[in-house]
């Protein structure tokens, strides 16, 4: 199917730095009695038919559950041991260890060894020199007259026309595409709906359907570019055959009661509607700015502080970060193990996410930016105004002290963006409102 498409790809975490290795040693006669601990106590429960429970002579409890003691007994003399040389060693360790056994000629003992990866020392670089632009937006009326407009676009209706198709016109087609004179996969479609002119199908096919009328055919040969995700096409040079069905022309909603209705304003009242509009506009603007501020802030303090960062972190992030994919996608209906799900999406994100992680703790503890009770309130009042009843919100939030905890975070974050603004070089920067908003004309 001629629709447009992008690829991604991530690279994987780079060899970790901080990769380190201990020597373990379990005394052999320890382990034996921890072994006839355990299986005396297992005996006391056994049941075999031909004997009373807790008779089971010891060599049959040692034959069938041995191996399980002595499995256990070793795993718990090797974690005693891994605690105490890190102890000793003063070591923080990231992830869990790769255990190894050692060859060794010792009558007395078993030898290990522990492999692992220790966290970073992060020491604070000079947030001086690092240069950060902050967008800067007044809203007005045209931002607020584009905004409804947009609105409005959102809300667009269809209705049949008598003419040729034009861009902004929906058009119902069938196409079936060959190459080499044969169909190929994805190349037909019975009544297929777009709209001309978003983008949503090539821009060669989208070219062809224009100036078409209902029951029109054309054939028309067309190249799909070389980036193309489809390894097939890309590149190839196809032929496809059209017949446009329906046209369908574009009518805007009238800026009138009905429409005030559709935006929530109960009594229809206009003027009303846009002052909502306008309290929503700006505090969307002050976020999106904000959002681009904190951007800009984490990647100067990325920059500024160059670490070496625990494989073993990047791996359970990336893990936490496709569970929360899998939940989302589920979450919108969609079957989870349709769709083959590749760590390496996630690699890219979750290493910024574990170098911030660090690098964050180290400077709020240094400069002391932890979150304050008011500063976390003035949050929860903010997020409160885009509900009808924020009073509720704002109970809803401290009836549990572990719904703050998300918001403590957001307060953390800009007590590191204020700090960062206070050091590092800032330049102020008008933006124009649909580079902010990241909108394109319908």
């Amino acid at each position: 199917m001629p629709t447009n498409a992008e690829n991604t790809t991530a690279q994987q975490p780079a060899p970790s730095a901080l990769e380190r290795r201990l020597d373990l040693s379990v005394a052999i006669a320890d382990l034996d009695k921890d072994v006839d601990a355990r299986l005396k106590r297992i005996s006391k429960n056994v049941k075999m038919a031909g004997f009373r429970p807790g008779k089971v002579p010891a060599t049959i409890v040692r034959q069938q559950h041995g191996d399980q003691a002595r499995h256990e007994a070793l795993n718990e003399a090797l974690d005693r041991a891994f605690g105490q040389a890190v102890m000793a060693a003063q070591m923080r360790v990231a992830g869990y260890p790769r255990i190894e056994a050692k060859q060794t000629e010792s009558t007395t003992h078993l030898e290990f060894a522990a492999v692992f990866e220790v966290y970073p020392e992060v020491k604070l670089g000079d947030m001086s020199a690092s240069e950060v632009e902050r967008p800067s937006l007044e809203v007005g009326e045209a931002e607020i007259d584009k905004t409804i407009d947009i609105l409005r676009k959102q809300r667009i209706r269809y209705e049949a026309v008598d003419r040729a198709a034009a861009k902004e016109d929906r058009v119902i087609i069938d196409f079936l595409g060959k190459k080499d004179g044969e169909p190929f996969q994805g190349g037909q479609a019975s009544d297929y709906p777009f709209v001309l002119g978003q983008g949503m199908m090539l821009a060669d096919f989208e070219t062809a359907v224009e100036g078409l009328k209902a029951g029109e055919s054309k054939t028309f040969d067309m190249t799909f570019p070389e980036d193309y995700f489809s390894k097939d096409l890309a590149g190839q040079k196809v032929q496809f055959e059209i017949t446009l069905k329906k046209v369908s022309g574009p009518v805007l909603p009238e800026l009138d009661a009905e429409f005030a209705k559709t935006l929530g304003i109960a009594d229809g009242d206009v003027a009303k509607m846009r002052e909502e509009i306008t309290g929503n506009l700006q505090r969307e603007v002050k976020k999106r700015i904000q959002s681009k501020i904190k951007d800009q802030v984490m990647d100067a303090i990325i920059k500024a502080n160059p670490i070496d960062i625990p494989n073993a972190l990047i791996e359970m992030e990336i893990h936490r970060l496709m569970e929360n994919a899998r939940r989302d996608m589920e979450q919108r209906g969609m079957k989870v193990n349709d769709f083959p799900m590749q760590p390496d999406w996630f690699a890219e994100q979750a290493k910024r996410r574990v170098t911030l992680g660090l690098v964050l703790a180290e400077l709020v503890k240094e400069k002391e930016l932890h979150a304050k009770p008011e500063q976390v309130k003035a949050i929860v009042d903010e997020a409160a105004q885009s509900y009808e009843h924020p009073e509720e919100v704002v109970r809803w939030y401290y009836a549990q002290p572990q719904r703050l905890q998300e918001l403590e975070g957001v307060a953390i974050e800009d007590n590191v963006v204020a700090w960062v603004l206070n050091t590092a070089k800032v330049t102020d920067k008008a933006v124009a409102f649909d580079e902010l908003m990241g909108q394109q004309e319908a």
